[in-house]
């Protein structure tokens, strides 16, 4: 999820470059408003938090020898809360910038499994000092998505173990400034073309997937170094295509001139887990990793491929983010050069269709390290986040709920042809029940009405929008999954705030999309891709960061929609606003709408995790808005229903005098018992990825990249680094921050959050 905070976040934000110029409507078509500029005023500083993270050791256990893997049984009800339980019954936790993960009082929070962590026994432990290298067996960076898959004692699957498990974990991006990852090199790094060799392969190996075993002993987690089930995928892995895609022209490459396999996942971000047990894993911001020409337009001619690379963001001349394709003259470094270079007409001969392999749900069996990984191509190809399934209910289709994220972007869903059968849960072979749900369906996209209503509208040839779309001429199903950004321009779909993760409310089924933020909403828009507030996105404002002055909608907001009655195949739904993130002191006519109090406010949702055990919902936060205030953090939640609040109407001046008049419809206003913080992480981190053991007593939740904006010049002084997080705990050699997987458990031994 970073490098595409609109907020001041010193990562690249090429990926966030606006590709969507379609044009599509929002809600108000008054362009001619007066920005209304609000200056937001900062309270004091929070008060000490709570509790701090304590120091750290690591241990490792001895893993499980090679098994054959019977099929998992039905996952168990969710737990209801006993009736003496309180949920956020905990103290909030103050706003905070120190250094360090801070829980509130009676928690404990520990490193389980960081940046560089072996995972084979051969394997050295990590020096954390840029000389360190086999990468293909540590734990990669920017850990992100996560979901947790039980272990028997004796090693098999299980939905009820509580002291061994798999983490299944995203590797995102690894933290740059031009062009190479400093903090992971011994000097910081080549920053000119070309690039080593060995710098191309360890960065390209710090991404991907991980799967990684952890257990208890006593009250303490550690990672299992060499156990049998320990996994990296990276950009270089073989993996297979699947769905409407497979076999399809517009994915064949010199690797793989049948269509049917490509090599790897890329900036991988938001997850999810199928009802058959096995992980889903969002492929983000894989755009800015290729390059062009700068005459690869008219190398191509009159080929259709240029309006899809273009929209995708990927314009003629376009650099790639850190220069992979410099590499040398190896094969695997060539394939991120997007360019036309051979001369096939079918691109046999070249990688001039390779990034059309990238931009899917990538479906992965956790317990089986010897079965291929899928892109499931029917879902469609965008910036994904997490997958979230709806209600699985015998006898009728399944289905998945994604967001694209990027400016201006939008909400899709899936459902499947086949209807749910209860006995695949159990299903022997795992990937073959994907195949079944996930390979044949129909892709929607959402549609918002102003009067709080919205539409699903199917992304088919049969839809007569899509046939007789001007821009791009689709050919068939496989060309609008591959292409879906440009079938859902064609049917006017609605422009969001950047669609990050989003999660099905088990209590309701009701599904909550974080909206993380949108620096291009303008109550006066000017030049395309500057947008007016719509309903689903009402707001357009002014915040001050310092003496700096963000415009848009630095904060974001958390949008939920009921279906109508249908259920998972519905094709209209109800929606309001359940949050908008803002500062507590900001006014409450156009910012602070939620009223946030000072243990409630936050910017920039992001993560976004029910918990299936006591119906939390859990926010987190990634952050560049507010973090001269407070370090990035995660909120719990017990949130009501769609329509549980009012509408509203946002009045903006218009230039010639008047109001710009937005209606939105506002979420009932949290209480001091139903939205507190309960976490604030390190430096420059952001918070992400959430799972927890059955018993809820459990929660693995990822700190990314703590220490991103220090000074590349300042890395020989570890005193200058922004952040020294996890070494300052305790945790590990050197003192280059790390990435990392942290454990919360409550001190009494009571389920998180009561």
């Amino acid at each position: 999820m970073n490098k595409l905070n609109d907020n001041s976040r010193s990562q690249s934000e090429q990926d966030d470059a606006d590709s969507n110029v379609s044009g599509n409507e929002n809600f108000s078509t008054v362009l001619n408003a007066r920005l209304s500029r609000r200056s937001v005023l900062r309270g004091g500083m929070a008060s000490a938090a709570t509790a701090l993270f304590g120091s750290l050791s690591l241990s490792a256990c001895g893993g499980p020898s090679d098994v054959a893997i019977p099929p998992v049984v039905p996952a168990p009800v969710p737990v209801p809360p006993v009736p003496a339980e309180i949920l956020l019954g905990f103290t909030a936790v103050s706003k905070s910038l120190a250094d360090a993960v801070i829980v509130p009082a009676g928690y404990t929070a520990s490193v389980v499994y960081a940046l560089g962590d072996p995972l084979s026994a051969s394997t050295a432990a990590y020096k954390n000092d840029g000389t360190d290298v086999d990468f293909e067996t540590r734990a990669g960076d920017h850990h992100d998505g996560m979901e947790l898959f039980g272990l028997s004692a004796t090693g098999t699957p299980s939905v009820s173990a509580t002291d061994r498990v798999l983490l299944a974990i995203n590797h995102e991006a690894t933290t740059d400034q031009t062009l190479s990852s400093f903090f992971l090199h011994a000097n910081g790094g080549t920053k000119t073309l070309p690039r080593p060799a060995a710098e191309v392969d360890k960065e390209t190996a710090i991404h991907g997937v991980a799967v990684v075993e952890v257990r208890k002993s006593g009250t303490t987690w550690t990672y299992v170094k060499d156990s049998a089930f320990n996994r990296r995928i990276t950009p270089l892995t073989e993996v297979e295509i699947s769905g409407p895609a497979r076999g399809n022209a517009l994915l064949v490459t010199k690797f793989s001139t049948a269509a049917t396999r490509t090599r790897g996942t890329l900036n991988n971000c938001g997850a999810g887990k199928t009802p058959w047990g096995t992980f889903l894993t969002g492929e983000e911001n894989w755009n800015g990793y290729f390059t062009r020409s700068a005459t690869d337009d008219s190398a191509r001619g009159s080929d259709k491929s240029v309006v899809s690379l273009k929209r995708y963001g990927r314009n003629q001349g376009a650099a790639s983010r850190h220069g992979w394709e410099t590499g040398g003259a190896d094969d695997k470094y060539a394939r991120w050069n997007n360019s036309k270079l051979g001369a096939s007409t079918d691109g046999s001969d070249d990688y001039r269709n390779e990034m059309n392999s990238m931009g899917f749900v990538v479906e992965m069996d956790p317990y089986e390290k010897t079965r291929l990984a899928k892109k499931r191509s029917a879902l469609g190809r965008y910036a994904h986040e997490s997958a979230a399934f709806g209600p699985a209910t015998a006898g009728q289709p399944l289905v998945v709920y994604m967001g694209d994220d990027s400016r201006n972007e939008y909400i899709y869903k899936f459902v499947s042809s086949a209807a749910w059968s209860a006995a695949d849960a159990t299903a022997a072979d795992r990937l073959a029940t994907g195949d079944k749900y996930l390979d044949s369906g129909k892709l929607f996209v959402a549609k918002y009405a102003a009067d709080g209503t919205g539409q699903w509208i199917e992304l088919a040839m049969s839809n007569a929008a899509i046939a007789a779309y001007a821009p791009y001429k689709f050919a068939d199903l496989a060309d609008i999954c591959v292409n879906a950004r440009l079938a859902a321009d064609a049917v006017g779909a609605t422009k969001m705030d950047r669609p990050e993760w989003c999660s099905v409310n088990p209590a309701n089924g009701e599904v909550y999309f974080a909206l993380t933020n949108n620096s291009n909403r303008r109550a006066e828009p000017g030049a395309s891709p500057q947008l007016a507030p719509d309903g689903p996105n009402p707001r357009a404002y002014t915040d001050l960061k310092g003496t700096s002055i963000q415009a848009g909608n630095p904060n974001g907001h958390i949008i939920r929609m009921k279906e109508g009655a249908a259920g998972n195949t519905a094709t209209t739904f109800t929606w309001d606003v359940y949050l908008f993130g803002a500062e507590a002191a900001a006014g409450t006519a156009l910012v602070n709408l939620s009223k946030l109090t000072n243990d409630q406010d936050f910017s920039s949702p992001d993560g976004l995790v029910f918990s299936p055990y006591t119906g939390i919902c859990w926010v987190q936060t990634d952050d560049g808005a507010y973090t001269d205030v407070t370090n990035c953090m995660m909120l719990a939640a017990l949130p009501g229903k769609v329509g549980d609040g009012a509408k509203t109407t946002l009045s903006y001046p218009k230039a010639a005098g008047g109001t710009l008049d937005v209606d939105t419809f506002v979420g009932k206003a949290p209480t001091a018992n139903t939205l507190k913080r309960f976490l604030v992480g390190p430096v420059g981190c952001e918070i992400t990825g959430l799972c927890e053991t059955p018993d809820g007593k459990s929660m693995f939740i990822n700190i990314q990249h703590p220490g991103e904006n220090t000074d590349q010049a300042n890395l020989a002084d570890p005193a200058k680094y922004t952040s020294q997080w996890p070494s300052n705990t305790g945790y590990g050699a050197g003192k280059r921050p790390r990435s990392a997987t942290i454990v919360i458990t409550k001190n009494d031994g009571g389920r998180i959050g009561s």
